[in-house]
């Protein structure tokens, strides 16, 4: 719209826009006088028929030209309906049978919004203007409309509108046009509009009543609001008089008091309009405005240069908004962010929560929830807030029934969010009641609704998941209590009560507690006994919890018959508990063992298969030995090739070695292998081993100790690479690093600190990179004492804030992934999953600043390609991590307990076989380890009969005898 005032009354003549045209025949039934103009045109020319022959603007010529338009338009279509009618044809049949198939598919699904976009579309281009405006009326009894669908709705009505009827409900049209969103086009639309009616009866008070409205609505909308202030001015600047000046005055000065883009445009040209010196008052208001605007510039721009549906970009704006603290700019913002972030549930609870805490202004705070259940009907914490605003506002109970039926068809998607529902409605029901009357009808209301809850929870909610909705009863108990406590009805309440044991909750020790802290408030304490017989009988998490306040109670109040009977009970529910437990631990150890014979056979396999390969390669060496002593008698010299060595992760470069000599009797018999000397490097390894004096790990000191893995085998100097990394966490007393009994180093250390505040900062270094590794820092614990001890960094339940995304490049970057989701929200955290060697697996982790974001992320993100790998995106829910637990349990009547520590995670693994002979394994304490924690207790021998001691020397001469 253009900022100068286009309809001063000196224009001679004023150029008509025509409106959108009417669909089918209908135009030929439209006269010139229902065209659209521009703002200009349409005030100039009502106000000169209201006003007088000095406002003539020569209204004929632009009548005149209005019909010459028609004629062309009519003659075109005339011409051109002969030529393509047979492809009319075809093309109409076509969208007819379409439209058919889109109505049938409504009557079975009418929340289709999708559907209902296509069946307006196709009927609007088909001509059927009475069944257009049926199936907008109908979509717009379910959904809230976007701009351009109420924008093209009011284009069409205005096109057809004859009469001061037709006005009146292109009006009504308009205020529910503007109730849906905050939309300034729309406004600005409106303001036209009216300006068209300044003839009739109150049309100036209207005119202004609209544009009033329309400031106090998006007035303060720093990039469109400016539209809405440049109409009203040009409207009053149309009709100006003397008595109108100091309007526009006021209308300039209220403007120049709100930051606005281009507000140094509005101030130029206010100083040429005004004839006289600005006030200094404007001046002050308009400096201030014009640093508040320098304040949300960055906010404005971050909106103009982001992509929809910009929803990080608008939690920022109003994060601002709320510190400031002004409501109508609160109120703005959040509007502004929902024309395009409806569907986003979280946003529309922080507003309606801002406006039930702060505003509490009633037919606002109805209007919000109202569209946000039309919005985001499936979201039940918004239905819930709904019907809590209907009732704290003070509305009427056929309204809020009324809400809470549409409520149960708006299509949850979880089965409890349907006893969330119920639990609101019946509060709300139970509010009502006046309990000091012994009946009424609102109580009798509350047991008729609590009674179809249940109803409903079993048929319609189950039926449609699978499952119960609630489990636990929860209604069942609120009645209960609402029947005992406020009724004094306690025979109803355990009526219930037993029905929500028959229902499967009977074997659970709370349940029967609730039930008796109930009997025990408002009961009997005969009622209480028996209640706690039964669930001595019938619990089974947790029978010694039951039996304890059974007992308590009959030793503060029965008889001594009471307490013999209570023993009885006690002592053998108990008894049969244990028998079931240990039955339970049989089965588990035989378990156990039929594990342990299953990995012994195993291992005799691999022993045989390893021993035969071993006599193959002895045999391949001692011809190989013979090659070379043939080649050596006839002078030849080769350079030797490196021997194989055994694969680990701290093998060194080959080649790097030349042979050397060991000798090793296996099995009786003496096999020669060619190893090389070791090299600078081992040699190094090793004196440093030597030279390192061996300390035994202190556990007292395991508060300020970390322990640290995963390193690299091939640092030379552990100590001296770690130390400047932990430094810088605090004082480092020792670095110990572990060596193997050759030198090498084993790729894990402890590192103590004088303070403990700096080993649980070293935790942070967790998984930093060293020398292309990820490096583990963990807390010292000794697992022998702590054998559940359990390290792991990560969540393992279900975070909505977070996402895993499968499928990545192994050359993707953290930084690039990072810039690809930062377009969708504030991206806290992000890790890339790597192995032990730190190489990608193609996964990753992202962590978002809230679960909107997430979800959103999850839209937008999955599905994406991303050099040539189309990745999978979903909000983190890892599956749980199951550990057999391998309780201590005897296999017999006095045999030895089984250490639950023996077994790890994935039962008795290979590094956990003995390398003793299984005919010198003895029992007894071992060692302390020189560098590391404890091990745990020693396992029993499988041998029954323990075998000699021997010396360490003794043991050696076995080894080595020839």
């Amino acid at each position: 719209m253009a900022t100068t005032a286009a309809s001063s009354a000196s224009e001679p003549e004023v150029e008509p826009q025509a409106g959108p045209e009417a669909e089918g025949e209908e135009d030929e039934a439209k006269p010139a006088g229902v065209q659209r103009k521009v703002l200009s045109g349409a005030v100039a020319a009502e106000a000169a028929e209201a006003k007088g022959p000095g406002w003539d603007l020569q209204r004929e010529g632009a009548s005149g030209s209005d019909g010459d338009e028609e004629d062309a338009m009519a003659s075109s279509a005339e011409s051109s309906a002969g030529e393509d009618e047979w492809e009319y044809d075809e093309e109409e049949e076509k969208n007819q049978l379409e439209i058919e198939r889109l109505e049938e598919q409504l009557s079975i699904n009418g929340y289709d919004y999708n559907c209902h976009v296509e069946l307006i579309r196709l009927l609007r281009l088909e001509g059927e203007l009475s069944r257009v405006r049926a199936a907008r009326q109908k979509m717009s009894e379910l959904f809230p409309l976007t701009e351009e669908l109420w924008l093209e709705w009011l284009h069409d009505e205005i096109s057809m509108a004859m009469d001061g009827l037709d006005r009146e409900h292109v009006y009504e049209l308009f205020e529910r046009a503007v109730k849906d969103y905050i939309c300034p086009n729309i406004w600005l639309e409106y303001g036209q509009y009216s300006v068209g009616g300044i003839g009739q009866k109150g049309g100036l008070e209207k005119v202004r009543s609209v544009f009033e409205r329309a400031l106090s609505s998006v007035g303060l909308h720093m990039t469109k609001g400016l539209a809405i202030w440049e109409a009203y001015r040009e409207f009053e600047s149309a009709i100006v008089e003397a008595a109108r000046l100091e309007k526009v005055h006021s209308l300039f000065r209220r403007q120049l008091a709100i930051p606005l883009y281009e507000m140094e445009a509005t101030f130029a040209e206010y100083e040429e309009w005004s004839e006289e010196p600005m006030p200094e008052s404007v001046l002050q208001s308009y400096q201030k405005a014009l640093g508040q605007l320098e304040k949300y510039k960055p906010y404005e721009e971050a909106l103009l240069q982001a992509e929809a549906p910009r929803l990080v970009e608008y939690q920022a704006y109003i994060d601002f908004e709320m510190k400031i603290g002004d409501p109508a700019r609160i109120q703005l913002i959040f509007e502004r962010a929902l024309v395009e972030n409806c569907l986003v549930p979280d946003l529309w609870i922080r507003y309606s929560q801002y406006l039930d805490r702060q505003l509490k202004v009633k037919d606002l705070v109805l209007s919000v929830h109202s569209r946000a259940v039309r919005n985001c009907p499936w979201t039940v914490a918004l239905w819930s807030r709904y019907l809590l605003a209907m009732e704290r506002h003070g509305l009427d109970h056929q309204t809020i029934s009324a809400t809470f039926e549409n409520a149960l068809s708006a299509g949850f998607i979880q089965a409890t969010d349907y006893v969330e529902i119920w639990q609101v409605y019946l509060d709300y029901l139970r509010r009502r009641v006046d309990f000091r009357q012994d009946s009424s009808k609102e109580l009798e209301e509350l047991r008729s609704m609590f009674t179809r809850a249940l109803e409903y929870l079993q048929q319609e909610v189950e039926e449609r998941f699978s499952e119960s909705g609630d489990p636990s009863c929860l209604i069942m108990q609120s009645w209960a209590r609402v029947e005992a406590r406020l009724c004094n009805n306690m025979q109803k309440a355990r009526e219930l009560w037993d029905s929500i044991m028959t229902r499967g909750n009977a074997k659970y020790a709370n349940m029967w507690l609730e039930y008796y802290n109930l009997e025990r408030a408002h009961g009997d304490t005969q009622h209480c006994r028996k209640a706690l017989h039964r669930a001595v009988q019938c619990t089974s998490d947790y029978p010694e919890h039951v039996c304890e306040v059974l007992l308590t109670m009959e030793r503060t109040e029965g008889t001594l018959e009471d307490w013999d009977l209570a023993i009885q009970k006690t002592e053998t529910r108990l008894a049969r508990v244990n028998e079931q437990r240990m039955k339970a631990a049989e089965k588990e150890a035989a378990l156990v063992q039929q594990e342990e014979e299953k990995a012994e056979q195993r291992k005799k396999v691999r022993a045989e298969k390893k021993a035969l390969k071993k006599k193959k390669k002895t045999r391949g060496a001692d011809k190989r030995r013979a090659d070379e002593d043939e080649e050596n008698e006839w002078g030849e010299e080769e350079e030797e090739q490196p021997s194989k060595r055994r694969r680990t992760e701290n093998s060194l470069a080959s080649g790097a070695a030349s042979a050397m000599k060991e000798e090793t009797e296996i099995s009786g018999k003496c096999i020669t292998i060619d190893v090389g000397p070791p090299s600078k490097q081992k040699e190094k390894a090793a004196s440093l081993k030597r030279d390192m004096p061996k300390v035994a790990h202190d556990s007292s000191k395991d508060s300020v100790t970390v322990f640290v893995s995963n390193l690299p085998y091939s640092i030379e100097e552990p100590e001296v690479k770690l130390r400047p990394l932990f430094e810088v966490c605090g004082e480092v007393v020792q670095i110990r690093p572990i060596f193997s009994n050759r030198g090498d180093f084993r790729g894990y250390c402890y590192v103590e600190f004088g303070e403990e505040k700096s080993a649980r900062q070293a935790l942070e270094l967790d998984r930093k990179i060293v020398e292309g590794r990820p490096m583990f820092v963990s807390p010292c614990v000794d697992k022998s004492k702590n054998p559940d001890f359990k390290v792991f960094r990560y969540s393992t339940t279900l975070e909505k804030h977070k996402l895993f995304i499968s499928g990545l490049p192994f050359s993707c970057t953290k930084e690039e992934l990072e810039d690809i989701c930062k377009a969708h929200g504030t991206v806290k955290d992000l890790r890339l999953v790597t192995n032990r060697a730190g190489k990608p697996k193609g996964l990753a982790y992202v962590e978002y600043e809230n679960e909107s974001q997430a979800s959103q992320a999850v839209m937008k993100m999955d599905g994406m390609t991303i050099r040539e790998n189309v990745i999978k995106v979903a909000i983190s829910n890892p599956p749980q991590r199951k550990v057999p637990e391998k309780p201590e349990v005897r296999t017999a009547p006095g045999a030895p307990m089984v250490p639950r520590q023996m077994y790890g995670a994935r039962g008795k693994g290979r590094t956990q076989l003995s390398l003793l002979p299984r005919a010198l394994q003895r029992q007894g304490a071992a060692p302390q380890a020189e560098n590391g924690p404890a091990p745990g207790p020693a396992v029993a021998p499988s041998v029954a009969t323990e075998a000699p001691k021997m010396s360490n020397a003794d043991f050696a001469k076995l080894l080595l005898r020839k």
